[in-house]
């Protein structure tokens, strides 16, 4: 089928559910971020893991795991362990994949929205070979705050990759929207279409933007049971493999040519770790940019620290820097 596929090493978490290794869930618990065991055999099976599938066609790279951060809550952690985490499963990833292949790894919004959460958006937006960002319309009740067909909904992927490129050290390094959905209710199916067109043409007029993939490809079947009501519904295909309208709006917007206009007008993000919410839904910075975006502007983010950093915000092609009133 020529699909590309990059492959979960530890996988975090799916559907709802969070997966641990086995090794750390018998009667020995280890806590996954912080066991020197722990943490030395997931790295070794990230690095044979990739030596196993170094030869594969159609393999893009490795990820350390799937929304590691929902683990925190089970397995407590300090930004500095998670740094160590990271750059442990990072360099053994590397040892395993070829050259060219991707190693990245991937938090939900947390990372980005959640006051002094350890998972921080210094470490999304600089370790790894690219940032991913997980955009879901229901993080800080987005879809519900807002209206589901609300500017805000429709330009959070946008946001998020933009939010993402200000944390970046290097102004050019790629961001993938790696996981964004219509989960109902809080977008209801006869709305899913146009939020998918919206999501993706304007995450596309974003300069850094790697790609975009969807979650996901079916919809849960009702007869397995236990899954929250969403995750039934949020499927391009129905259960028993039918396209839903959704998933002809998706095709047909991807088929598109994008062009990628200029963000010369950057507002200043100024916050701290432990006031990180304002970024997210709800946040008076998140509603100061999103005020921007309506009235057409078409706002990059700037982190207050590089605001008077001239070759760097020539480097982004900035030339205006506001401040949120």
């Amino acid at each position: 089928m020529g699909l590309d596929v990059l492959v979960d090493g530890v996988q975090g978490h799916l559907s709802s559910f969070d997966f641990y290794p086995e090794w750390t869930r018998s009667w020995h618990h280890r806590n996954v971020f912080t066991d020197p065991e722990a943490v030395e055999a997931q790295a070794a099976l990230l690095r044979t893991l990739g030596r196993a599938l170094a030869d594969r066609p159609h393999l893009i790279g490795l990820q350390l795991g799937n929304e590691l951060n929902n683990l925190v809550e089970h397995n407590p952690v300090t930004v500095e362990e998670v740094d160590h985490y990271l750059d442990t499963l990072l360099a053994a990833s590397r040892e395993g994949v070829r050259p060219g292949h991707l190693v990245t790894h991937s938090a939900y919004d947390a990372a980005w929205y959640g006051d002094g959460h350890p998972f921080t958006p210094e470490a999304s937006a600089r370790k790894g070979d690219l940032t991913t960002v997980h955009p879901w319309v229901f993080s800080g009740d987005c879809a519900r705050r807002y209206g589901p067909r609300s500017p805000q909904v429709r330009h959070l992927a946008e946001y998020g990759t933009e939010l993402a490129t200000a944390y970046a050290l290097d102004p050019a390094r790629p961001v993938w929207v790696q996981e964004t959905g219509a989960p109902e209710p809080h977008i209801p199916a006869a709305d899913a279409p146009g939020f998918a067109r919206a999501t993706v043409r304007n995450a596309a007029e974003c300069a850094n933007l790697w790609g975009v993939t969807w979650w996901c490809s079916h919809d849960v079947d009702r007869s397995l049971a236990d899954y929250p009501e969403l995750e039934y519904t949020l499927g391009l295909f129905d259960s028993a493999g039918r396209p839903k309208p959704i998933a002809e709006a998706f095709a047909e917007v991807a088929a598109e040519t994008h062009s990628i206009r200029p963000r010369d007008t950057a507002l200043v993000l100024d916050c701290t770790p432990a006031t990180r919410s304002v970024s997210g839904p709800g946040g008076a910075y998140f509603e100061a940019w999103m005020r921007l975006r309506a009235e057409g502007v078409r706002p990059a983010v700037v982190l207050a620290s590089r605001a008077d950093d001239a070759e760097y915000l020539a480097a982004r092609g900035i030339k205006e820097v506001v401040r949120p009133s």
